[in-house]
């Protein structure tokens, strides 16, 4: 590892152990003028405001574009103070990565901006058939310390194929929608200027995989995303600020062809669905972290998935 991306992985791990002892991480510049909020490898909770995403912001000459607005409405003010804190410069845009509430649940802290929210095309759905949901989870996970939280709407959405370029002046930032994979509702942001793709939740290290798109679907996608050209680092959705690219892929790949390997072998031998996350890609699993919380519902998902095929 060059000496440049080891000072980048340093800092934002101590980021990371200042946000777990003050209940709020600071941002950490991880190439110039880009911002990551690293989130915290815990489950939601009045402790820590659901700031358990990486969340953060880009700078350009004339404007900023925040890449989630975080888990809550105070995670989203603590966000918003970040970027007050390091450019007096406007937030023109907001771009919502996927519907999962930890990085979209904190809108509520910058719908005075008037900026233009952006998302996948199909976003708008998700949001519509989840967003009490996801309310009334906060509501009971983090009680009062979820008042507030609330997603904002799209006003820009990007259609599969049809990659959008973002201007901050001076800095363009490429967006694109993915075909199901993590969701089926996946953006990415690619800032050519300093090498960084912004994956968000497409990336997990450390923090075990949350499946709710297509599992082969995003190992093919994840396969494409690794012959990008011109791309230094990438920006997980959990983990540290920022990780060389593609090489940290690699954990989450082996876990994902683990997954499917598996599950199809279960089905091919007749082990039921209730059985199955038991018996599934346990081995592989016992690495990440709250495995316990999330591998039996990858393993179902990817069963429901697979069995029709």
């Amino acid at each position: 590892m060059s000496a440049p991306r080891r000072a980048i992985l340093l800092a934002g791990l101590g980021a990371l152990a200042a946000g777990a002892a003050s209940g709020a991480a600071s941002a950490v510049e991880v190439a110039p003028g880009l911002f990551v909020l690293p989130g915290l490898h815990e489950e939601a909770s009045a402790d820590n405001l659901d700031a358990i995403g990486n969340v953060g912001f880009v700078v350009g000459r004339e404007a900023v574009a925040v890449v989630d607005p975080g888990g809550s409405l105070a995670h989203g003010q603590h966000l918003r103070r970040a970027i007050a804190a390091a450019t007096p410069l406007p937030i023109r845009h907001i771009v919502l990565t996927h519907v999962h509430p930890d990085h979209v649940m904190g809108g509520a802290a910058f719908a005075d901006c008037g900026a233009e929210v952006i998302g996948h095309a199909r976003l708008p759905e998700a949001l519509a058939q989840r967003h009490e949901f996801y309310g009334a989870m906060l509501a009971r996970e983090m009680g009062a310390a979820a008042a507030g939280s609330a997603a904002l709407a799209p006003t820009r959405l990007v259609a599969p194929g049809q990659d959008e370029m973002l201007e901050l002046g001076g800095r363009a930032l490429r967006l694109t929608a993915h075909p199901p994979a993590h969701t089926d509702h996946d953006l990415s942001l690619f800032d050519a200027a300093t090498g960084t793709l912004w994956l968000s939740d497409l990336l997990f290290v450390e923090r075990i995989p949350s499946l709710d798109g297509s599992l082969p679907g995003w190992r093919r996608v994840l396969e494409g995303l690794a012959r990008w050209p011109g791309v230094m680092r990438a920006v997980p959705g959990h983990g540290p600020p920022a990780v060389d690219w593609p090489a940290a892929a690699a954990p989450l790949a082996r876990y994902l062809d683990a997954l499917e390997r598996e599950t199809r072998a279960a089905i091919a031998t007749g082990i039921g669905l209730a059985e199955a996350p038991a018996r599934v890609a346990t081995a592989e699993a016992a690495g990440w972290r709250l495995a316990e919380a999330y591998h039996g519902r990858n393993v179902t998902a990817a069963y429901r998935e697979l069995e029709w095929e």
